[in-house]
């Protein structure tokens, strides 16, 4: 995130991978013979200095070289969208200050992924989304009712995966048999689970065929999860994902 502080000023949020999100004064960025080379683009990527103020404080950028600007997200709408998506959910889910290499990593691939020719756009976005859940504890249970344990994946029968619920407060799927006294729940699609265990299985390293259809049943599914979870939606999400 970049804010405009004064004529000359910018208040950056920088996710670094050793240092987690930091929120930064850089000073006259806006001027073009600064030490960041002007102002600093949302979608910018590179080796920062700074020195740090502690948490809930603004730091100082000393210098900033950009090393990659992704332009190419620019020239399609959904890619950009996308990315823009997926850089505030980060900056959402994580605490300032808190290192999370991993997703790091995850951005970082997942905005080369995008810039890209022809991008797989719904199913970059359902990877992030899942991983992100993953990594910081709030995926839930994917593979049975979390009430009675009754499974609901590819093993169990086609009567056991109709009219099934997904209840964020609950932490995971409900069978139409638990769902009745769940105070939120969101009815899972057709392609859903189809989605969610070929992302596990990427996941576990294997190749996999995530169809449009699945991933765009996945990615509603996890951003009611992320909205229940954070107490509101992502202001990108309605750009981003498809209804």
């Amino acid at each position: 995130m970049a804010i405009d502080f004064s004529e000359t000023s910018q208040v950056v949020h920088f996710l670094t991978r050793q240092g987690g999100v930091v929120k930064l004064l850089a000073k006259g960025s806006k001027r073009a013979k600064s030490k960041t080379g002007g102002a600093i683009d949302l979608l910018s990527e590179g080796d920062l200095l700074y020195s740090s103020a502690g948490t809930g404080t603004l730091g100082t950028l000393m210098e900033f070289t950009e090393m990659a600007a992704h332009n190419d997200l620019r020239k399609n709408a959904a890619a950009l969208n996308a990315a823009l998506y997926m850089m505030e959910l980060a900056g959402m889910m994580l605490a300032e200050a808190d290192p999370h290499p991993e997703v790091f990593d995850l951005l970082h691939s997942g905005l080369a992924r995008l810039a890209r020719p022809a991008a797989a756009v719904e199913q970059i976005l359902a990877y992030f989304q899942w991983r992100l859940l993953k990594h910081v504890g709030l995926l839930g249970e994917l593979n049975a009712c979390v009430a009675c344990g009754a499974e609901l994946g590819e093993g169990s029968s086609t009567a056991a995966r109709t009219g099934i619920f997904f209840s964020s407060r609950n932490g995971g799927f409900l069978c139409p048999a638990c769902s009745g006294q769940a105070t939120d729940k969101y009815p899972v699609q057709p392609g859903t689970l189809e989605g969610l265990a070929a992302l596990a299985a990427a996941g576990a390293g294997k190749r996999v065929n995530l169809s449009v259809g699945q991933a765009n049943a996945v990615n509603r599914l996890l951003l009611y999860h992320i909205s229940q979870q954070l107490g509101k939606t992502p202001r990108m999400a309605k750009h981003a994902l498809a209804k």
